[in-house]
């Protein structure tokens, strides 16, 4: 059963470092969890992960539960025996697939129903069996079947899926203890871009004492500054002893920005997905590689980054890789990308450890600029 533990907090704001204690190890946070949809961090391998300092990948319930299908990981004995990751892992449960791909997907009081965009098989997802599903991967933290709505979205609509995701919380949580599933189980607060709806929600699920809380719906199209406003109404509601995750979110500045209003873990395609188009992070802004100015660079992507790809290659290097098509050029891109951000976490965590987080901030700013 996952245990956190909170170390530090800053004097001015919410940021704070923090302990939690899962089946496959600790993980210390605040953490940023490079996104393994299918069972894989794409372009990287298990080592490379390691050399990038992940203590926690995530992976995906609906794409896993398609292919390579329940069947085969449970016969491999489990999602981190089967992918040879002996760490962490958390699960979606489903839900912002629904959202994204809702032109297959059906919402009912009992759950969805939709049609695979594989091959167009018909499934149902029900609060209950997308816990057996995350049981049967194995993950050490698993999420509850919710539903995720877009921006805009009027309140009406805002409020059913609301009270969905409520209820089907509810659904979940009992057969997780009735079937006392060893791995632990978030609630996910919706409520849209209306701060009361958020308030509503986080009440609601407050009183079902899950291990952990999630905010979702965010990062779906809303500006950046309502975000930012209903993750800092949101956030104080939540319990202060239990994880608080900040789904699909973000760029290095929404993370900042998140940890300081009391966020403790993330997840996010950018890194990665960025990487594969040629875009690197630095502490000063992103360059794209494929940028004619680095055809006879011989410095790395960054002189201060120990990454292996930053001390192994050049800009030159790295563009003919990307320019050609090269397959390397993902792998090379991405170590970069997850070592930028996972070291980008370490920093944060010493700030906050050692009472100067607001003046770290500060710095990162002025480095941007």
């Amino acid at each position: 059963m996952l245990k956190f533990k909170i170390l530090n907090q800053c004097d001015q704001g919410r940021a704070r470092t923090g302990i939690i204690e899962t089946n496959h190890g600790k993980i210390k946070t605040p953490i940023f969890m490079p996104v393994g949809t299918l069972g894989s961090v794409k372009s990287v391998c298990v080592k490379d992960l390691n050399h990038c300092n992940a203590q926690i990948i995530l992976g995906n319930t609906y794409h896993l539960y398609l292919r390579p299908g329940t069947e085969v990981i449970e016969h491999m004995k489990g999602l981190h025996k089967f992918i040879n990751w002996n760490m962490p892992i958390l699960t979606d449960s489903g839900g912002f697939q629904f959202f994204s791909l809702a032109k297959l997907a059906k919402f009912h009081d009992t759950g969805v129903s939709f049609q695979s965009h594989l091959d167009g098989s018909r499934h149902i997802f029900t609060p209950e069996k997308s816990i057996e599903i995350q049981t049967i991967l194995g993950s050490d933290i698993m999420m509850s079947l919710d539903w995720c709505i877009g921006y805009p979205a009027n309140k009406k609509n805002t409020l059913e899926a609301l009270e969905k995701t409520t209820m089907w919380a509810k659904k979940g949580k009992e057969f997780w203890e009735q079937h006392k599933c060893p791995n632990s189980l978030f609630g996910i607060v919706q409520g849209g871009m209306y701060p009361d709806l958020r308030s509503i929600s986080a009440m609601e699920l407050k009183e079902l004492d899950f291990p952990g809380y999630a905010i979702g719906g965010l990062s779906v199209g809303e500006p950046k500054e309502i975000m930012y406003e209903i993750a800092d109404h949101t956030l104080p509601l939540l319990p202060k002893k239990k994880p608080k995750y900040i789904m699909g979110v973000g760029t290095p500045e929404n993370i900042l920005e998140l940890v300081d209003m009391g966020a403790d873990m993330f997840d996010c395609v950018m890194p990665t997905r960025n990487a594969r188009n040629g875009q690197l992070f630095t502490d000063y802004g992103t360059i794209n590689i494929s940028n004619s100015k680095f055809k006879l660079d011989k410095e790395p992507i960054d002189k201060k980054c120990s990454c292996y790809t930053c001390q192994n290659y050049s800009r030159a290097y790295l563009r003919h890789l990307y320019k050609s098509k090269e397959l390397l050029s993902y792998r090379l891109n991405t170590i970069h990308n997850l070592y930028f951000y996972l070291d980008f976490m370490r920093k944060i965590q010493d700030a906050i450890n050692n009472k100067h987080f607001k003046s770290f901030k500060k710095d990162f700013y002025l480095k941007r600029r």
